[in-house]
C-alpha cells in the first residue's frame, strides 16, 4: 500500500501556531500578539503594550517624546488595534516611560 507523504509545513507558521495555543487567553496577550502589526514597526519598536484594565490599554515608551506622540496618534492606534483584534476591546490609552536606568529619587537628593 502506497501513502503519499503531505508537504512540510512552514516552521514559522507552525510556531506561530504553537504560541497561540500556549498564549495566555487575557486581553493584554492578545493585544501583545497584534500590537507590531496593528500599530507598524516603527511604533511597535518605541512602545510595548504593558497591562490593561477595564478597556484602558497601558503602553510604555522608551521615551516621553514617543509617549507623546502615541498620545497623539491614540485615536487612530485604538482603531488599527481594535480592528486587528477583531472586537472594541481597547478604549483609551495610558502612556508612560521607563525610569532612566541608575537614576533615582535618593540619587538626586
Amino acid at each position: 500500500m502506497s501513502r503519499q507523504r503531505r508537504a512540510p509545513r512552514n516552521a514559522a507558521s507552525s510556531i506561530r501556531d504553537l504560541a497561540d495555543r500556549l498564549a495566555p487567553a487575557t486581553a493584554l496577550a492578545q493585544i501583545q500578539r497584534h500590537w507590531p502589526a496593528a500599530v507598524g514597526e516603527a511604533v511597535a519598536a518605541q512602545a510595548t503594550p504593558t497591562g490593561e484594565a477595564g478597556g484602558v490599554l497601558t503602553v510604555t515608551c522608551k521615551s516621553a517624546v514617543w509617549a507623546q506622540e502615541i498620545d497623539l496618534m491614540s485615536v487612530t492606534l485604538i482603531a488599527s488595534l481594535n480592528s486587528a483584534l477583531g472586537s472594541d476591546q481597547v478604549v483609551s490609552l495610558r502612556c508612560q516611560t521607563v525610569a532612566a536606568k541608575g537614576w533615582s529619587h535618593e540619587s538626586a537628593q
